[in-house]
């Protein structure tokens, strides 16, 4: 064993464990570092507490006396928490966040000073902007950009800094974040919702988007990452051969989780707990070292901050207890990778969850209304719900019988299925009978009573529907949550838009309110049909079928971000005021370029790994052969000296093809790579690189894998997956 891998299993046999003691409740410490509605109503006079919370709630805007003593209360309260500084915390196109710390402290004459944050320094701040990607909204001399604040998303402190949650708009106003966008999704589908719902609740005022996500990750211990260049530079291991044991006995999954894992999920636990992320779940996932937490549902925008941070958390814990997170989506081939589930609902100010079953006819008339118009929605846009979850890593997991295909589909259960089947077929296309309104008034065309749990869970559906929500199964576990929250909320507000005015249309026609919404939604019913599929999604005859119903398989990155480009989607945003045109252009500019960054540094780990770690290791190896099939002749003479040596020489010519062929297509791909560098469109290269570098990869490995197998672990120089996978 070489003495970089000599010393990982050193430092991993040497840990000690790192426990957290604490004595008290978690109720107790639930969101003690936040400022939170209650600490405002401690610190805050009445006047500015209600207008934070008008602001906080629907978005009215605050003057500058209310956001000077806002500021002020927010300063004192941090500074009880042993705050020093102060940062505006946002979240730019790089798809994870940013921040620039400035502290409280401010010199006012000689030998004083005070600790100041006024209004003005909440409300609106100016980091430079020049190095955060921008899609050609702005150049690179320009560095102006402005971050503000997002008051229905609290402030918290962590460590030594109150972070305050806010937008990044470039100086023209176009947005340079994900927040930004977002906001507006979850406004245009609040007051969509919200009209639809007064056909069934004229107190409903607002209805919100709500997101529980379900975050896997893996752990390898610091040691193994640090001896590991693929993993340091790319996030996933770009060699490696499989272990003889993986996951395929099922042993790791819901199973005991390691007492070491167990010290580290407590300790961001309570840190996350602190920061008011309630997370509630934890336990092992499929594959060796993965784990599984997830919090309870919250609003959208507040589940996406708290998600980013945990995913901050989440590394800077494993640190403390030499471990490094990993967020790739394939970070070891060969098991399962890591996603992250986007459990999606609507729910109004009245306390209804809009996607919930109902206890009578009546309330299943307003379930079935946004349970079909979310199955129209997704029908309509299936390419851009695969194009908000693209990217590098993610096309290593869709698809791969282990998460699901890149064709979006939806699972609804049997129940459903047959019920809407049935409205589809009894509801009278035609004018009503006097006896059909009578029974349409008193059981709402039949409907019957829905049951909470009427589906089983379909793992292989990429937009699953689970009993009051639907689960959007295809995220990856890197993603910022927005890009998928986006996509769905503005299609989902479109949809109820046309719904109501179709709805309105037919009622104007003469139709009763009932009778309208019915024959609204056997339209739906049928024109949706085709996205419904119950079946295996992992199976070729998926696929066949699929490409029958007409449905997209955009299999990979660039293809799927071309739909960006497409003029519907441009309208579409545009329309509903998420996203300008020009917005959505540079997104989709900045996607090909991050898929080409990151197919670039791959290629060039792979290259240098290759060249200046296996070899070298092979070639010391051969000439450990070759000495000893040397020694058999010597001593044995030529006769029995090859007899005895005949394995040796048969590893011998093995090892050498393989070395060969791993770098003769090291040297193919890096012509391809130099070529494909040298197109200047974007869109052009991440398609070359797709097609002409990626292609590589594969071979690349499979010869690194082999010779794996077949050097002398002493003289192998990288830690194997039966060592990290396996870590306790």
């Amino acid at each position: 064993m070489t003495n970089k891998r000599l010393q990982a299993y050193h430092d991993v046999l040497h840990r000690k464990p790192n426990y957290v003691e604490f004595d008290k409740k978690t109720s107790d410490i639930f969101g003690e570092n936040v400022f939170h509605a209650e600490i405002m109503r401690e610190y805050l006079p009445r006047e500015a507490y209600k207008s934070m919370m008008s602001a906080a709630n629907s978005g009215a805007r605050l003057d500058r006396r209310i956001a000077d003593q806002i500021a002020s209360a927010m300063k004192d309260w941090a500074l009880t928490k042993g705050a020093t500084h102060y940062t505006h915390w946002f979240q730019p196109l790089t798809g994870a966040t940013a921040e620039k710390h400035d502290a409280f402290f401010t010199p006012v004459g000689p030998g004083r000073a005070i600790e100041r944050f006024d209004g003005e320094l909440l409300v609106q701040q100016e980091p430079d902007a020049s190095s955060f990607p921008n899609g050609g909204i702005r150049n690179t001399f320009e560095a102006r950009g402005y971050s503000a604040w997002d008051p229905s998303s609290p402030a918290f402190v962590i460590g030594k800094t109150l972070c305050v949650p806010t937008i990044f708009i470039a100086y023209t106003g176009e947005a340079l974040d994900y927040k930004m966008p977002l906001l507006k999704a979850l406004h245009a589908v609040d007051e969509a919702a919200a009209d639809v719902c007064q056909y069934f609740d004229k107190n409903v005022k607002k209805v919100n988007a709500t997101l529980g996500w379900e975050q896997e990750y893996f752990l390898v211990d610091k040691a193994y990452f640090n001896s590991r260049p693929d993993l340091q530079m790319s996030g996933r291991t770009l060699f490696g051969h499989a272990s003889a044991k993986g996951q395929q006995l099922d042993d790791h999954y819901f199973g005991s989780i390691p007492e070491r894992a167990t010290e580290f999920m407590r300790d961001f636990e309570l840190e996350s707990i602190r920061l008011g992320i309630p997370v509630t779940t934890r336990h092992n996932e499929v594959a060796p070292n993965q784990f599984e937490c997830a919090p309870m549902f919250e609003e959208c925008n507040l589940a996406n901050d708290h998600n980013l941070l945990l995913m901050d958390l989440l590394e800077k814990t494993a640190r403390k207890h030499n471990f490094r997170v990993l967020l790739h989506e394939k970070p070891f081939a060969g098991v399962n990778g890591s996603g992250k589930h986007n459990n999606w609902s609507l729910s109004t100010d009245t306390g209804v969850n809009l996607l919930a079953p109902g206890k009578n006819p009546k309330s299943n008339l307003q379930f079935l209304t946004f349970f079909v118009n979310t199955l129209k929605a997704i029908h309509d846009h299936s390419d851009m719900l695969r194009a908000c979850i693209a990217g590098a890593g993610n096309d290593h997991r869709l698809g791969a019988n282990e998460a699901p295909p890149a064709i979006i589909s939806a699972f609804i259960g049997s129940q459903l299925s047959e019920l809407l089947d049935k409205i589809e077929t009894d509801v009278k296309a035609g004018k009503m009978t006097p006896e059909d309104k009578t029974e349409l008034k008193l059981n709402i065309g039949k409907i019957p009573q829905i049951m909470l749990d009427n589906t089983d869970r379909n793992r292989t559906s990429p937009f699953a529907f689970t009993g009051n929500k639907f689960e959007f199964r295809a995220v990856g576990s890197s993603a910022n949550c927005a890009s998928a929250m986006i996509v769905i909320n503005t299609i989902m507000a479109n949809q109820l838009i046309q719904f109501k005015k179709d709805v309105d249309a037919r009622i104007k026609k003469g139709n009763s309110k009932d009778e309208a919404i019915l024959k609204e939604l056997q339209v739906l019913i049928k024109a949706s049909k085709k996205i419904r599929f119950e079946g295996n999604g992992y199976g070729d005859e998926w696929v066949k079928a699929a490409e029958k119903r007409g449905l997209s398989n955009l299999r990979d990155t660039p293809r799927a971000l071309q739909v960006w480009g497409d003029k519907k989607v441009e309208e579409l945003f545009n329309e509903m005021g998420v996203l300008s045109p020009r917005e959505l252009e540079a997104r989709q500019e900045i996607e090909f370029e991050s898929y080409v960054y990151k197919l670039q540094i791959e290629a060039r780990v792979m290259g240098e790994m290759a060249q200046n770690t296996i070899i070298p290791a092979v070639v010391e190896y051969q000439n450990t052969l070759i000495a000893n099939i040397q020694g058999l002749f010597n001593v044995l003479g030529d006769k029995m000296g090859k007899e005895a040596s005949d394995a040796q020489i048969e590893l011998l010519k093995r090892i050498s093809v393989h070395m060969n062929k791993m770098k003769d297509s090291c040297d193919l791909m890096l012509t391809a790579r130099k070529k494909a560098n040298n197109i200047e469109d974007m869109e052009k290269k991440a398609v070359a690189y797709c097609d002409t570098v990626k292609i590589y990869f594969d071979e690349i490995r499979y010869h690194a894998d082999k010779l794996e197998i077949l050097i002398d672990d002493k003289v192998w120089p990288l830690p194997k997956f039966s060592e990290m996978l396996f870590t306790r």
